[in-house]
């Protein structure tokens, strides 16, 4: 039985790294929310603003894998606690970078820093806390996802239309740099045992080489990624270039948006825990995702009252980010405390691939067909990822056998 400090030690671990998380949300996808003041002040087209918006994306994809080998070889803490200071001096840079060129950059830096956070931070909640408790836990960490999109929506785009887009960046990188500290003074490793022990001094094998159950959990997630990037990245300047929305109303309505999809993470997983799968529930959520993406277009292309828009997109936005937690927690467990870190990193590349390409397409194709057919059209994505979900949870018995388990040690 887990005593009260223990129990007390891994839930404050899990809001560490849940903050730790958001910080990195907010400084790699909070350049959405300059999309509107680039585009609308600064005359920049959507193609080339969703570049721009796209380029910590980009830097994060680069080095999504060697953060989460970084982690299973050194632990959790430093890697935090070093990578977030890091991004915090990159967002310095883009504040006081005299061109856009030298902005672009500084968020590109950014994002290969902010990677940090995605598999350090999972691997935290994961090494805390039981199998039968890890569905629920990760759908909250996951929670860090839309609440930092949610956030950055509520106050990125006011400030770059009132004081400019590199003032803007101000709140995001004072944000990272407080998370950077408090991730050094106070997160704790989660137990492992010691590499040589782990398999009696045998060699722990890569769970990549046996079999395809990571490969498809992966090749779902980047299928599902493309309708949550298309809500995430255009739903502030569809609703202000589209609908007429205040920059203020707007935000107030993606923020709203991010947090139901923040609880439905969170739902989704608890479900997971109950019935003992991840890929159960994953399924239904593909089946979910194509039909709030064709009612979203549907919704805007058909002149109805202008409040159904709006509820379509709310949908849209708790259904396209559910799966995030189910796929994050299931590679992490079967890659184990010595392959957990990369197959984490391995996972958020393929999404962060996806993403870092998809504002720019997305905008130019905005700017082809309209938005409505371009929210229906992106209903392909999950049609295609249903036959993909893994009919099973687990590598083939005489795999997982090398591959020990993330311990969770009794303490008093």
């Amino acid at each position: 039985m887990m005593g009260e400090i223990g129990t007390a030690r891994r839930w404050s671990m899990l809001g560490l790294s849940m903050m730790a998380q958001m910080s990195g949300t907010v400084m790699v996808n909070g350049t959405a929310g300059l999309i509107p003041a680039l585009h609308e002040d600064h005359g920049m087209s959507l193609a080339r603003a969703g570049l721009l918006a796209g380029m910590p994306i980009l830097g994060m994809m680069l080095t999504l894998i060697a953060w989460g080998a970084v982690v299973d070889r050194v632990g959790e803490r430093w890697v935090l606690a070093v990578g977030l200071g890091l991004t915090a001096l990159t967002g310095l840079g883009m504040i006081l970078s005299p061109s856009w060129l030298g902005m672009g950059f500084f968020l590109f830096l950014g994002g290969t820093t902010a990677a940090c956070a995605n598999a350090a931070s999972g691997r935290v909640v994961i090494g805390w806390f039981p199998p039968d408790q890890r569905g629920l836990t990760m759908g909250i960490r996951q929670m860090a996802q839309p609440l930092g999109v949610g956030l950055g929506a509520l106050t990125i785009p006011k400030l770059a239309a009132t004081h400019g887009v590199q003032v803007a960046w101000i709140f995001p990188t004072a944000f990272v740099a407080v998370m950077a500290a408090l991730c050094a003074l106070f997160v704790i490793d989660p137990p492992r045992p010691p590499r040589p022990a782990a398999l009696g001094g045998g060699t722990i094998a890569n769970p990549y080489r046996q079999g395809s159950l990571l490969w498809r959990i992966h090749g779902v997630s980047i299928l599902l990624q493309v309708p949550q990037i298309v809500v995430w990245n255009f739903a502030l300047v569809w609703l202000i270039s589209r609908h007429g929305w205040s920059p203020e109303s707007a935000g107030v309505l993606v923020t709203v948006s991010q947090v139901l999809g923040a609880l439905g993470r969170l739902v989704v997983g608890w479900i997971s825990d109950r019935i003992g799968s991840r890929m159960r529930p994953l399924r239904a959520i593909t089946i979910c995702a194509a039909a709030a993406m064709l009612m979203l277009g549907l919704a805007d292309g058909l002149g109805l009252p202008a409040v159904i828009p709006m509820v379509a997109l709310v949908i849209a936005s708790v259904v396209t980010v559910a799966d995030n937690g189910l796929a994050f927690t299931s590679v992490a467990e079967i890659g184990g405390p010595y392959w957990g870190g990369r197959a984490m990193g391995m996972q958020n590349t393929g999404q962060f691939l996806v993403s870092a390409f998809i504002p720019s397409g997305i905008g130019a194709l905005i700017g082809a067909i309209g938005y409505p057919l371009t929210f229906a059209l992106t209903a392909i994505f999950p049609l295609l990822a249903m036959p993909v979900v893994p009919t099973t949870d687990r590598l083939e018995p005489e795999v997982l056998a090398s591959v020990p388990p993330v311990p969770v040690v009794a303490e008093g």
